[in-house]
């Protein structure tokens, strides 16, 4: 691959894993860093020097898979937890040096917080900027499933906004897309006013709502520019490039994050029964991998979403993780290979969820094991069980949040330590239209520090791996309600995994909440 620094005009570039929409969860045809480095993981940026260096960065979740995805003239940036990848982009950049940065596929507040080096603002991606066009129809949900009507929702907004956050786009207007795996949302932007209401989309949108005007997706940043009164944006969430299209731009703390984060009764009780369903889909593939011989993890991959499909499932909500043994000590392994072959003694792991009819995504991970487990595995198994009983039972008060949880969960590793295991990502996160969203977050971050609120829901996932032995995670979703936490996930833990001496008296009781098999 090149690119001639020197026309660019910049000593670095910046290469980004994100499309012009900042999803998290972008094709791989779309992502300019995994054209240049070779790693597929969903989140991590590199750095690419002009005299040819390049530097990836990942956080705890990818060490390993970097390490195995990449070549040697990669240099991978281990982020311990606490550590910004930015700060470590900026560190490496000498004083004189000039940084290139594509200003589609950065926010406007990531772009500010480069200010002490050197920008250039390129108006397009050297290595990729092609953003798969989407032009497949949209589905309107109906009211019982969201409990809130789009004109509701916009009613709270203060005016004009620009919103350009793919999963807001759908909440606010309580559209869909189900006709692409691993995601619902659809991709769009709106621009919204008093009286009139923009939506950027190529896809094909007939919907009921009044004084809509549907606009090609092309048209963003002319229709943007010719704005003369200021527009409410949120930095964190529009990129650089259309942000700089505004004339008047006018920097808020986004509203929809807060909104959406608060699931309605409605979203609630769809919420229960998608994830009965999703308990079904994956205890059925638990049982086709206790019944078969020598099954491999791709077969059960294609199993589980056949699983998922009978159980009323529209789309998966991400690639699923079906992990054998060392495998599953890559928190975001995603190969299924069909060269993995489980047999007698075999650990496995399961990360799976899907979309059913509500538009919302759901997300489970347990552990088997063909055959008998060892002694290490049920030691592990039940410390991992121990992290998620003790933070799925932490006493609320007023303020308790995610914060407070992912503490609990470490401490008690603590008091548990198993060598050569560790523990190295957040504990949980929101879910709603994308498996990740936030509020809430559940980790050591400042940002888990929101309060818990009714209506809120997310994972408690803790988990403790070693790249040498395999990887354990025990993964339920859950919801805040009552002034407690309740669990969406009601899938059975494996008895045959647990060894019940280490539990304390109160973890046993708590255990009785929960099917064991």
């Amino acid at each position: 691959m090149f690119v001639d620094f020197n026309k660019l005009g910049v000593d670095y570039l910046l290469v980004n894993s994100t499309n012009e929409f900042l999803a998290e969860y972008s094709d791989l045809e779309e992502n300019a860093r995994y054209l240049l480095t070779g790693f597929s993981g969903s989140t991590g940026d590199a750095l690419w020097a002009k005299s040819g260096e390049i530097y990836l960065f990942v956080d705890g979740r990818y060490h390993t898979q970097a390490d195995q995805e990449v070549s040697a003239k990669v240099t991978v940036v281990k982020l311990q937890t606490g550590q910004k990848q930015d700060d470590e982009i900026i560190k490496l950049i000498p004083d004189d040096a000039i940084l290139g940065v594509v200003g589609g596929k950065v926010s406007q507040k990531r772009l500010e917080g480069f200010s002490s080096v050197n920008v250039k603002v390129l108006d397009s991606d050297p290595i990729n900027f092609y953003t798969k066009i989407n032009t497949n129809k949209m589905e309107e949900l109906p009211i019982e499933f969201t409990g809130k009507a789009v004109k509701e929702k916009l009613e709270e907004l203060p005016k004009p906004i620009f919103v350009s956050n793919q999963e807001e786009v759908s909440y606010l207007l309580n559209v869909r897309d189900f006709s692409q795996n691993y995601s619902s949302k659809i991709q769009g932007k709106l621009l919204i006013f008093d009286e009139k209401i923009i939506l950027f989309t190529d896809m094909e949108a007939e919907l009921s709502l009044e004084n809509l005007n549907v606009v090609p997706l092309c048209k963003v940043k002319e229709v943007l520019s010719g704005i003369d009164c200021r527009v409410f944006v949120d930095k964190s969430e529009i990129n650089a490039a259309d942000f700089q299209s505004l004339k008047h731009p006018e920097p808020i703390f986004n509203p929809i994050k807060g909104m959406k984060s608060l699931k309605t009764k409605e979203e609630i009780e769809s919420y229960k029964k998608a994830f009965e369903a999703t308990d079904k889909a994956l205890l059925m593939t638990r049982n086709f991998i206790m019944n078969s011989d020598a099954v491999s993890e791709f077969e059960i991959a294609e199993e589980l979403e056949k699983n998922f499909k009978k159980c009323g499932a529209k789309c998966l909500s991400f690639k699923s993780i079906v992990a054998k043994d060392k495998n599953s000590a890559l928190a975001h392994y995603s190969k299924n290979s069909k060269d993995e072959t489980v047999t007698d003694g075999s650990l496995v792991l399961i990360d799976c969820g899907a979309y059913f009819e509500n538009g919302l995504a759901t997300d489970i991970t347990r552990v088997f094991v063909k055959g008998e487990p060892t002694r290490e595995m049920k030691s592990v198994y039940t410390t991992v069980l121990k992290m998620f009983l003790n933070a799925f039972n932490i006493p609320i008060e007023k303020g308790s949040n995610g914060f407070d949880a992912d503490k609990r969960a470490r401490e008690v590793f603590a008091k548990n330590i198993i060598e050569g295991y560790s523990f190295g990502h957040g504990l949980g996160h929101g879910l709603g239209v994308n498996v990740h969203e936030a509020p809430p977050n559940l980790s050591p971050a400042e940002a888990a520090k929101v309060p818990f609120e009714t209506g809120m829901c997310f994972t408690i996932e803790p988990g403790l791996y070693n790249p040498e032995t395999f990887g354990i995670r025990l993964e339920n979703s859950c919801y805040f309600e009552n002034g407690k936490i309740n669990s969406f996930t009601k899938m059975p833990y494996e008895a045959r995994l647990i060894d019940f001496s280490l539990l304390t008296e109160n973890e046993s009781k708590w255990l009785k909440e929960f099917e064991l098999i």
